[in-house]
Parts: structure tokens; C-alpha cells; sequence
């Protein structure tokens, strides 16, 4: 391992290898702070160019833009309340109501600290505990991936503010929205009402984009703009040691958590970012504070998801299996470079894997030292009166939205749910299910399903598997203990 550590620190710094490093950490920065672009979409759009470059210096662009865009997009989640990608979808509940409260450079300076040291950990990680993780992962079945699923579901009690029932049609409604299009397993259409559009489903980003974005730009061209004028002079300050303090825990164990997420194929960032996000309101003394602004909020999702992006790694290089949507794309890119991921790459390619490891570390590192110049240079966009912000917001949405699939449908979609988060918005309806459910329901289902099927129709198979049977337990008892609280609260209230 020290070998190939020197090894990956001598590629990494030859000068043009160091060049492709800092272009990347640029336009992973841009891709995953603009609305409606994602790392995922980077990678996709500069699959064809890494073709042109040697091995290692195409994965050093693509897995730094991998990196770069998952912290970027907490920036313009947490001043616009709208998520640069969608890993960053949990960092909105907190982050945008600090900047409504004026501590807008308090909150990115605590998602800048998260991040960078959630993916610093999550790379040493991905360095030291790689077949360990792997051996790890390759126990889950169907059965732990749909506990994992409903465990993650739970969260609804936490973010719907006291409105369980509220919670749980937002996140019915997510659930079916999860089901348009064709049947995962069978193949049959499923409320396509006979349009060819609706066959590959509705996606995840229009519904996120319109959910958040537009329905933001709807209500802020309604409200009064003076806390505009309390932003526009942002301060961040990345390490508080009061702040840390505060939110070592939730941040420490946010990492952990966003490690074992994210070594699961096929789970991902964004699923980490939520149940972290869960967890922390489980674990937290005040949790009716979550989703006013408060610091653990922000440090849970932010730590957890580039710990996870850095965790998804792991079943790629040493399985061949993506552990995510991006790496997916970037096991595409192995492909096209003649190379085949999995146990035999380490053995066979050992200069490649540890210098995008070396680079991974590196970018994680730097996005401390580049973060606040970059974060300063994007507020000033929040000089601009919001007549002409916008309508730039919508446009920067429509294309990032367009670009995904280029589906006109998709448009019409954003912007309609675009409506319905407005509305949804003013009756005080936790939007923040709907995701969940969108995001958690294809997993769910799907691996329900299979679950059943591997046990003939079985339902004690989620018992019977030690795993899965925790996890669900688990579940039952983070639903169950709000319950009685609240019973608890009114038998008090009579007395």
C-alpha cells in the first residue's frame, strides 16, 4: 500500500496531471452549485473527451468532477433553497433557513468543514478497508435493501413537523409518483394513460428541481426582499470551535453512517444525505428544532454524502458493481479504456487506482482552500435584484432539467410541480417527504419484490435474515416512540 501511494503521489503531481486536477475541481464546482446540473450530468457530458487522454489523467478528471460537484451543490441549496444536485436535497431543510435568519456564512462554513471531512475520511476508508467494506456489502440481499429502504422511510416522523399525517400522504404521494412507467420487474405500464413519455417513469430531477426551485422563485417574487440585504455580505468562517463542538457527533457519526450507505451498490449519495439526516434527529435532544435552521442539519447530510460518494467507490474498484448513479457512468468509462473493474484492478493497475485515490484525498483537501473564494464570487450573484435573479434561476433549470433526458415532458413536469410545491408550501405540507418517498420508493419496491421471490412468497424472510430483521426493528421503533410521546403529551395535557 505505501508503494502505491508513492506511486499515486508521483502521478498526481506531474504538472499536467495537476493541471486536469484544478480544471476539473473548477467545472465540478460550477456543475454542482448551478441548479438543474449534477455531477452525474458532468461526468456523462465529458465521457467522450476523457477518451482523448491518457488512463490516468481521464480518471482523475472524472473522478474529481465526481467529487467536486457532490460538496458544490449544498452551495446554492443553502443560499437559493435550491439544491445544486441532488445529494444536497437534505442540506435545504437547515441550510436555507440560516440564510433567511442572516447566517448564511455560518451555514456554509459548517457545510464546507462537513463536507471536506467527510470525504477526507471517507477516502481513507476507501484506501485502508477496501475488501473488508466489500466482503461487508456482499451480505446484503434483497431483504436488507428493502429494510435499509423502510428504515429510511421512517424519517417522514421527523420531517413533517409535528403533521404525521401530512408526512405520510407527502411521502405516499413520492411512492407513487415512484411507480409511473414501466414495471421494473414485469416490464407492464403503470399509469402511463398510453403515453410513449411516460414509459421510462417520471425522474427524480424535474419533480426535485420544481419541488424546490421554482417553487422558491414563485414565493420569493411575492415576499418582501430586505433579508436580501443581510446577505449580501457573506462571512465564512469554516472552522468555529464552538459550532464543532456542537456538531462533532452528528458530523462523526453522520461519516460512518455515509461510508456504509454508500459501499452498497447501487444506493447512493442522496439516500446517505436522508437517512443521515434521519439519524440526526433521532439521536438530537431538540428534535422539533430540525427544519428551523440549526447547525446539525446542515453537518449531517453534508458529512454523509461525500463520505458516501467516497464509499461508492469501493464496490466499483473492487467488485466492478457502481455504487452509484455517477459511478455507473464512470464503470462506463473503465469499459471504454479497455479496463474491467474489480478484484484483479488493484493487482493489475496498481499506479491507476491509487493516484484516483491520491486525487480523491487531494480534491477533498483543497475544496477547504478553493471553497471560499468560489462560494464568494457566486453570492455576489445575490446583488442582482431578484427581478432579474429569477428568471435566471428558471432558465438555468429549464436547461439542467432539458439536459438530463432532453424530454421536452420533463420541462412541463418541473414546472408544474413547480406549481404544486407553491401551493404545498403555503399550506405548510412537508415537501421534503415527497422526495423521500421519490427517492426511497424504487428501492423499496423493487427489492421487496425480489425478497419475495427468493422466498417462494415468504413474508418471514425479513425476520429470519439477522440484518434485515434489526433494520426493521429499528423502523417500527422510530415510528412507534413518536406515538406514545405524543400520547404521552396529551394524557399530560388533561391532567
Amino acid at each position: 500500500m505505501i508503494e502505491g501511494i508513492l506511486l499515486g503521489l508521483e502521478n498526481l503531481f506531474e504538472p499536467f496531471h495537476l493541471i486536469i486536477l484544478l480544471a476539473a475541481m473548477l467545472i465540478g464546482f460550477l456543475g454542482g452549485a448551478l441548479p438543474g446540473v449534477s455531477g452525474t450530468m458532468l461526468v456523462i457530458i465529458l465521457l467522450p473527451i476523457s477518451y482523448g487522454l491518457d488512463t490516468i489523467s481521464a480518471f482523475i478528471l472524472l473522478t474529481t468532477i465526481y467529487a467536486a460537484s457532490v460538496f458544490s451543490g449544498m452551495i446554492s441549496a443553502i443560499l437559493f433553497r435550491t439544491p445544486g444536485a441532488p445529494e444536497a436535497v437534505a442540506t435545504v431543510l437547515d441550510g436555507y433557513p440560516m440564510t433567511q435568519q442572516g447566517k448564511a456564512g455560518q451555514a456554509l462554513g459548517i457545510a464546507i468543514f462537513s463536507s471536506a471531512t467527510g470525504g477526507i475520511v471517507g477516502v481513507l476508508f476507501l484506501m485502508t478497508l477496501t475488501p473488508l467494506l466489500a466482503s461487508f456489502a456482499l451480505q446484503f440481499s434483497s431483504p436488507e435493501y428493502f429494510a435499509l429502504a423502510v428504515l429510511g422511510l421512517t424519517v417522514v416522523v421527523s420531517l413533517s413537523g409535528g403533521a404525521l399525517i401530512k408526512g405520510f400522504i407527502g411521502v405516499g404521494l413520492g411512492l407513487f409518483i415512484a411507480t409511473i412507467g414501466m414495471d421494473p420487474l414485469t416490464g407492464a405500464q403503470r399509469f402511463t394513460f398510453d403515453s410513449v413519455n411516460l414509459l421510462s417513469g417520471i425522474d427524480f430531477i424535474p419533480v426535485l428541481i420544481g419541488l424546490f426551485a421554482i417553487s422558491e422563485v414563485l414565493r420569493k417574487s411575492k415576499e418582501d426582499q430586505s433579508i436580501k440585504q443581510q446577505m449580501q455580505k457573506i462571512s465564512t468562517k469554516i472552522f468555529d470551535l464552538k459550532i464543532f463542538r456542537q456538531i462533532k457527533n452528528t458530523m462523526f457519526r453522520s461519516i460512518l453512517l455515509g461510508i456504509s450507505v454508500g459501499i452498497l451498490p447501487g444506493v447512493g449519495a442522496t439516500t446517505a444525505a436522508m437517512l443521515s439526516y434521519s439519524e440526526a434527529t433521532r439521536w438530537s435532544k431538540n428534535p422539533e428544532k430540525f427544519g428551523t435552521g440549526i447547525p446539525e442539519g446542515i453537518a449531517a447530510p453534508e458529512s454523509a454524502n461525500n463520505a458516501a460518494a467516497m464509499g461508492a467507490m469501493v464496490p466499483l474498484l473492487s467488485l466492478g458493481i457502481p455504487g452509484s448513479a455517477t459511478t455507473a457512468v464512470i464503470l462506463g468509462a473503465f469499459i471504454l479504456h479497455g479496463l474491467q473493474p474489480g478484484p484483479m484492478l488493484i493487482s493489475n493497475s496498481p499506479d491507476l487506482v491509487y493516484t484516483i485515490f491520491i486525487s480523491l484525498l487531494f480534491v477533498n483537501i483543497l475544496i477547504i482552500i478553493f471553497s471560499k473564494p468560489f462560494i464568494n464570487l457566486f453570492s455576489k450573484i445575490m446583488k442582482l435584484p431578484y427581478t432579474a435573479l429569477g428568471p435566471v434561476i428558471v432558465i438555468f433549470c429549464i436547461i439542467g432539467t432539458y439536459a438530463v433526458r432532453n424530454s421536452v415532458l420533463d420541462i412541463w413536469i418541473m414546472l408544474l410541480f413547480g406549481l404544486i410545491g407553491y401551493y404545498l408550501d403555503r399550506l405548510k405540507f412537508p415537501i421534503a417527504a415527497i422526495i423521500l418517498g421519490i427517492v426511497l420508493g424504487p428501492i423499496a419496491e423493487v427489492e421487496f419484490r425480489r425478497a419475495l421471490q427468493m422466498s417462494s412468497g415468504d413474508l418471514s424472510i425479513f425476520m429470519t435474515r439477522p440484518i434485515s430483521a434489526v433494520l426493521l426493528s429499528l423502523a417500527l421503533i422510530a415510528l412507534i416512540i413518536p406515538l406514545i410521546n405524543k400520547w404521552r403529551a396529551y394524557k399530560s395535557s388533561q391532567a
